[in-house]
């Protein structure tokens, strides 16, 4: 994500490097290449022209303070105007209704489905709601029974009736049944097309008519690019939508939909899809995403996903067991599975500030725990809990249970003793016990 322009953007910034200040020329320089990548990124022309008149405009006006060089002047301006033109703030979603009612918008194939049922679950964890899905797509019978299995797999019902063609009576009817059932959040799936026709149109303006929702969200798929925003605007004329969701952000996008959507219809992005997993759902935050764009991570973001994650009472059990030196391989492999919640690894190494461009060349796999897990569920419950009793045989028979090798079963047992003797070590640290040093 955002990897081309991250790179493009950099080495714009390096023409201002060993510059004693800044000039007209050099900051014209500069921001031609700016400009450039932008573009390449595919933002929409008038939105990279404005953006930098004024990032020149701003940079002219400042005077360089001698602590501080002139390209991280420039990189700090740059941040910051990125920041603006994608919103300036994260936008919260208008849940006042009773019960509240979410309408999906978008086109075929951009993934609102999915989205609904991404926003459902989020909602009902984080905001203690009670939703119900809404079945409005009358054309595609997999679109129905797509958002049955996404229900179930949430704990959350889907409203359906297969037989009716009339989306406005189904919207309706929905309502009705969550008046009935407690459901205090409504969220309408619709149908979509693979471009703008004028039957979705009416058909999804009447649908907004009949059950006046309290937000709209337009569902665009971030990988179409520059087509995103024009869809987006066309959609934004006849619908006046609340916000827009970018999906498959975390694919091989140039971020071109995220750097001008919101100038372009004046709308906030306020949800992005960063994975298919059903928790890969981030509300959009602005400052983090320049943050990102321009090679500084996202802490913020990586230390929030941990903490959705971190069970206090569980992490106080694992402390007890460490400090007696019981830290065995159910804790482990507990504690991986609490990092594969977290999202995609590469996704969250590029949060850490430098770690990015670092990996931004290496095929990290989401599956490069598989090994892993497959030589510890290969042991005994017993070898499990007790990993001193690993001898010789016992490795090799672990090593053909698991598909794996010997030398990859005795280099993670190797990996975990190391682990383990840090982590005791760590907690007596923390308890104000130098830990004893063999002589």
């Amino acid at each position: 994500m955002f990897e081309s322009l991250s790179n493009r953007l950099e080495r714009s910034f390096k023409i201002l490097k060993g510059e004693g200040k800044i000039t007209e020329i050099n900051v014209a320089e500069t921001l031609k290449d700016v400009r450039r990548a932008l573009l390449d990124a595919d933002v929409n022309y008038k939105t990279a022209k404005q953006f930098t008149e004024t990032v020149k405009e701003k940079a002219m006006g400042q005077n360089v303070l001698a602590a501080v060089k002139p390209e991280q002047l420039m990189v700090k301006i740059v941040h910051d105007e990125l920041a603006a033109l994608m919103g300036g703030t994260a936008t919260g979603i208008n849940l006042k209704g009773s019960p509240a009612i979410i309408l999906m918008s978008g086109l075929q194939g951009s993934g609102k489905t999915t989205f609904s049922g991404k926003l459902a679950k989020l909602l009902k964890s984080k905001k203690g709601k009670n939703p119900l899905l809404v079945a409005g797509d009358v054309y595609r019978p997999a679109a129905i029974e797509q958002l049955k299995i996404l229900g179930a797999q949430i704990d959350v019902p889907v409203y359906s009736e297969e037989e009716n063609k009339n989306p406005v009576q189904i919207a309706q009817n929905a309502i009705k049944f969550a008046k009935q059932n407690g459901n205090d959040l409504v969220i309408i799936d619709t149908a979509g097309r693979l471009a703008i026709d004028e039957q979705m149109m009416q058909e999804i303006t009447a649908v907004k008519d009949a059950v006046k929702p309290d937000e709209i969200l337009f569902v665009v798929d971030s990988m179409t690019g520059q087509d995103a925003v024009n869809t987006a605007k066309e959609f934004n004329d006849r619908l006046n939508f609340d916000g827009v969701v970018l999906t498959k952000l975390d694919g091989d996008t140039r971020g071109g939909a995220a750097l001008s959507v919101r100038s372009v219809v004046d709308k906030p992005i306020k949800f992005v899809g960063t994975g298919e997993k059903m928790d890969a759902l981030d509300v959009f935050h602005p400052e983090r995403m320049a943050d990102r764009i321009l090679g500084m991570g996202d802490i913020v973001s990586l230390v929030e996903r941990a903490q959705e994650q971190y069970d206090e009472e569980e992490a106080r059990r694992l402390q007890k067991k460490i400090a007696k030196n019981q830290f065995d391989f159910n804790d482990f492999i507990g504690q991986i599975q609490q990092i594969k919640k977290m999202g995609n690894l590469k996704e969250l190494a590029s949060m850490i500030p430098g770690v990015g461009k670092a990996i931004q060349n290496l095929d990290i796999d989401d599956n490069a725990f598989k090994s892993i897990e497959a030589i510890i569920y290969s042991m005994t419950p017993k070898e499990r809990s007790q990993p001193e009793i690993l001898n010789g045989s016992r490795r090799q028979r672990v090593a053909n249970g698991s598909g794996t090798s010997i030398r990859e079963v005795n280099k993670l047992i190797k990996q975990f003793d190391e682990t383990r003797k840090m982590m005791k070590m760590m907690t007596q640290m923390k308890g104000g016990k130098a830990p004893k040093m063999k002589r």
